[in-house]
């Protein structure tokens, strides 16, 4: 086993499915076989974030049906994770986090390595760049609210080095992801509630929305920001059962079979959409909404 860099952009010559697959041509096939059953970090090249942006498991290799020359490294359902910070190619001191790619002056370099899709990392290579990118999003929209025990002292414990002991360990850690999820989906979305619109704070500042997942993760719901939503407590649980769901012009859908107009009128805001972030990247996925109105709208009782 070992970790390793994938470039993964936006929009990609391969074919790419974030999350389940990651297409490469024949000449990184060694490199890909030394990460089977480990963990990699995603890297987006100037065509996205410019940076690593996240970390996923790889499970297996399988021949691309299509491209005698091309492979698919087969992820592990629902390993995918953001990270709660891009990643620059350096570190604050300007060195680069990859010793590959390092000049003589320990900058990192343009060409060479720099174009290989895969890149071997080495383990202190690897926990340098995921202890960056995982560490805990500061501000209050990320703040955790205090009325669910033990989050606060679960998340002091990662705060301040996110990673220290064993990673692979806390990658899979569904407490540590929740967290992490948790954090991400609440600064995306500015503390707000995506479907009331509004932004409700406790006494110290903490926001009452919560996160939820729209593909869940009992059905390999990745943790990453386009899978999920910022709710108030009453509308995360009535999306969790099916009762709202998001169209895919952000239009937001009830089932009036089980929630009755004015109810649906108190909760959801006027302009009847989902109120999405800002930041284009973190718009929740179509994929993840169509699964969600398919499989979870109206189906649970």
């Amino acid at each position: 086993m070992g970790h390793a860099v994938f470039i993964q952009n936006p929009v990609s010559i391969y074919a790419d499915a974030p999350g389940e697959v990651y297409n490469f041509p024949k000449i990184y096939l060694s490199r890909v076989k030394e990460t089977v059953g480990d963990w990699v970090v995603l890297y987006e090249s100037r065509k996205g974030a410019f940076g690593y942006v996240g970390v996923q498991k790889v499970i297996g290799i399988e021949p691309d049906p299509v491209r005698f020359d091309h492979y698919y490294a087969v992820i592990e359902p629902g390993s995918l994770m953001d990270f709660e910070h891009i990643v620059p190619r350096e570190t604050p001191f300007g060195i680069a986090y990859e010793k590959s790619l390092r000049g003589a002056d320990g900058r990192a370099t343009s060409g060479g390595q720099n174009v290989s899709a895969v890149r071997l990392l080495s383990d202190p290579e690897f926990a340098a760049i995921v202890d960056a990118g995982l560490a805990a999003i500061a501000g209050p929209d990320a703040m955790p609210r205090t009325d669910r025990p033990g989050l606060e002292e679960a998340q002091t414990d990662y705060s301040v080095a996110p990673l220290s002991g064993d990673r692979r360990r806390i990658l899979a850690s569904r407490s540590y992801r929740d967290q992490s999820f948790e954090r991400k989906a609440k600064a995306a979305y500015g503390g707000r509630c995506a479907i009331s619109g509004l932004s409700l704070r406790n006494g110290g500042g903490r926001p009452e929305v919560q996160a939820a997942h729209i593909r869940p993760v009992k059905n390999n719901g990745p943790d990453t920001i386009n899978n999920g939503i910022a709710l108030s407590g009453t509308l995360h649980w009535m999306f969790d059962r099916g009762l709202i769901s998001v169209a895919e012009d952000m239009t937001i859908l009830v089932s009036h079979n089980k929630v009755d107009p004015e109810t649906a009128r108190r909760l959801i805001h006027p302009g009847q959409k989902l109120m999405a972030p800002p930041n284009l990247r973190h718009h929740p996925h179509p994929d993840y909404l169509r699964f969600h109105r398919e499989q979870v709208f109206g189906r649970v009782a």
